[in-house]
């Protein structure tokens, strides 16, 4: 494959180097950053031999290649007459031409992935308690009762201070100085003043009365014009007094700002979009459901469900309950019904076990590897789940199903948000979602792989080994001759739970076209080397190894999905490209609670790459894994 011609193919077939604002790379993916997605010829791009494939993921025009990856990135900027790295200017006009409505759904995104492990746990609990007063387990008197509520509501009541880091985290601005404005609205002493009916008024101006607790839009308006203001500031401050000047301006500004104006405009636009999403529920309860189950699923893949968040937050606190959160536990059962149905009906026992695993995890509220692995690479079985979501959602919406906490993932898990008076109409939709998609699908068919093609790698040619760190232009430390292959063991390098790749929410992984092998949920922060053999490749970020073994086997470790974004924050390499190791080297260690917190999934694909060169992959059968204990064989 001439890499110059590929690089150039890729240029033109994004469109041009007019249409590029930036480009990088990771270990093996271009990502760039074009001003118009659509000017992109993706379905030739799908097809130019040496691309594995192409994804839109987060704004970011992902095109797949593999281990060449650096080659091609090399190629591609020397055919630019300029750096597709250092644009301002050109990254300024992208910023002012992108869809605003995109903006404000990653802005939104942004803020809530982070903190949904809290706004999760608190809900769950909240659920837990009230199932647990239904049965009468316990006594609403009791001071267990009232420590478990307190720790359930302690989340949603002091939600200001939590999105107040959150949306300063994601605008770039500091962090505590956004919790320090959330704390300043809970305040005990600003709560009783802002009782209604008090006349309050700062510096002669009135404020008028509001309650904070568990609100969304008020703390997310306020932290924006504070980055703006605490950046303002800064510019115009020296460098000896910003730790005094910065927080205390900002502070001083934004707090009377929010209580005078943002928090009032910001409860009456709140209390607007819950009361209309309302009134269209109580008025057109079963069309709503049948528009809003039946797009749900699609919602999800553009990331606009995200701009719902802060409607079922804001209807829960201060109606008691929420329609949309069962449409959407309805539209991932009928993602799980249409996998367990591809499963029922395919002949391929790849494809068979692939759906019904991620079937099941999808059961549990976790979609992307259904929906994307299965359902969308099948197409009917994708629209199958969208018209059981659709069935289901006018049936739930009918008798007005309602949430009545939020918490858990929307599946099995997150059945306590469920529970309440309308609880057996949501079991019912449930139901419905599942058996009416796994129908449909049965019925309607779909392309179904035979053997043979499914064993076969999907990459266009044998993919060859880089001896150099991604990142650079060094010359190859090591090749490897392609030979008729042995039989590679390869061990976990990881410790961790095992997952079948099905289950990592990336494509270019779960759908196997980088590689064949397995995923490992890590619960220690190290990785030592699985083989005997050269660390080829090492991305400077961090997130991803490359390693030859002995025996001719290409073999790639991707900590994290999405983990590029990091830039190397949070991983500690201890060898470089060229170095020889043998099982059980410590090749990186990384925090892995602090990637967590940073809103990245830790899973990490162990894939052998070269598989032109094997015949299947032999699991060692565990579920659970130890370091340097047998992961799988890459048999010959």
């Amino acid at each position: 494959m001439d890499k110059q011609q590929l690089s150039k193919d890729i240029l033109k077939l994004v469109g041009g180097e007019e249409n590029i604002d930036q480009v990088t790379h990771c270990m093996t993916r271009l990502r760039f950053n074009l001003n118009d997605n659509k000017k992109a010829d993706k379905a030739t791009l799908k097809n130019t031999p040496g691309v594995m494939g192409v994804m839109e993921n987060g704004g970011q025009f992902q095109v797949i290649i593999g281990n060449d990856v650096p080659v091609v990135y090399n190629a591609l900027v020397g055919n630019m007459s300029k750096s597709p790295d250092a644009k301002p200017a050109a990254s300024s006009e992208t910023s002012k031409k992108k869809n605003p409505l995109s903006a404000v759904f990653d802005f939104i995104s942004g803020v809530f992935t982070p903190i949904l492990p809290a706004i999760t746990g608190a809900g769950m609990l909240k659920g837990i308690v009230a199932l647990l007063l239904t049965f009468g387990w316990i006594d609403a008197t009791s001071s267990t009762y009232i420590i478990l509520s307190a720790i359930g509501d302690g989340a949603f009541y002091f939600l200001p201070i939590i999105l107040g880091i959150s949306t300063a985290r994601k605008l770039g601005s500091n962090m505590y100085i956004g919790a320090a404005i959330g704390a300043s609205v809970m305040h005990p002493t600003i709560t009783a003043l802002l009782a209604p009916g008090e006349n309050v008024s700062f510096i002669g101006l009135p404020v008028v009365a509001a309650t904070y607790a568990s609100s969304v839009i008020p703390i997310l308006i306020a932290i924006w014009l504070a980055s703006y203001v605490e950046k303002a500031i800064d510019k115009v401050t020296h460098a000896s007094l910003k730790l005094i000047v910065v927080p205390t301006v900002t502070l001083l500004i934004i707090v009377p700002v929010m209580m005078i104006a943002v928090g009032p405009l910001g409860v009456i636009i709140g209390n607007g979009l819950t009361d209309g999403i309302n009134w269209l529920f109580n008025n057109a309860g079963l069309f709503a459901g049948l528009l809003v189950g039946g797009t749900f699923s699609l919602l999800i893949i553009t990331g606009m469900h995200y701009a719902l968040v802060p409607i079922m937050i804001g209807s829960i606190a201060t109606l008691g309950f929420d329609y949309l959160i069962p449409l959407m536990m309805v539209a991932n059962f009928a993602q799980a019904g249409s996998a367990l149905g591809v499963s029922l009906k395919s002949k391929n026992k790849q494809i068979k076990s692939m759906s019904a695993s991620t079937g099941v995890t999808a059961l549990m509220g976790i979609t992307e590897p259904a929906m994307y692995g299965v359902n969308m690479r099948f197409k009917k079985p994708f629209v199958a789940a969208l018209i059981g979501a659709a069935i289901s959602g006018a049936f739930i919406s009918f008798f007005q199903t309602k949430a009545y906490v939020m918490g858990g993932l929307a599946g099995l898990s997150g059945i306590p948000m469920i529970i309440g008076p309308t609880f057996v109409y949501a079991l019912i939709g449930i139901i419905i979602a599942v058996v009416v998609s796994a129908v449909l699908t049965y019925i309607l068919g779909f392309e179904d792989v035979p053997e043979a093609a499914a064993a076969a790698t999907p990459s266009a040619e044998p993919v060859t080994p880089i001896a150099a760190d991604v990142n650079s232009s060094a010359s190859a430390v090591t090749a490897v001759e392609e030979t008729k292959a042995l039989d590679q063991d390869v061990f976990s390098p990881i410790t961790g739970e095992v997952k079948p790749l099905s289950e990592v929410p990336d494509p270019a992984f779960s759908e196997e076209i980088m590689g064949k092998g397995f995923a490992i949920q890590p619960s220690e922060g190290r990785v030592v080397s699985p083989i005997n053999g050269t660390v080829f490749s090492l991305s400077k970020s961090g997130h991803a190894i490359g390693l030859v073994s002995d025996n001719g086997a290409e073999m790639l470790i991707h900590i994290g999905i999405d983990t590029v974004k990091l830039k190397g924050q949070f991983f500690s390499p201890k060898v470089q490209a060229g170095a020889k190791v043998a099982v059980g080297d410590v090749l990186m260690e990384f925090d892995r609670e602090e990637i967590e917190k940073a809103g990245y999934t830790t899973i990490t694909p162990v894939i052998i790459t070269n598989m032109h060169q094997y015949n299947t992959i032999e699991s060692a059968g565990r579920t659970t894994i130890k370091e340097q204990e047998l992961l799988f064989t890459a048999k010959a």
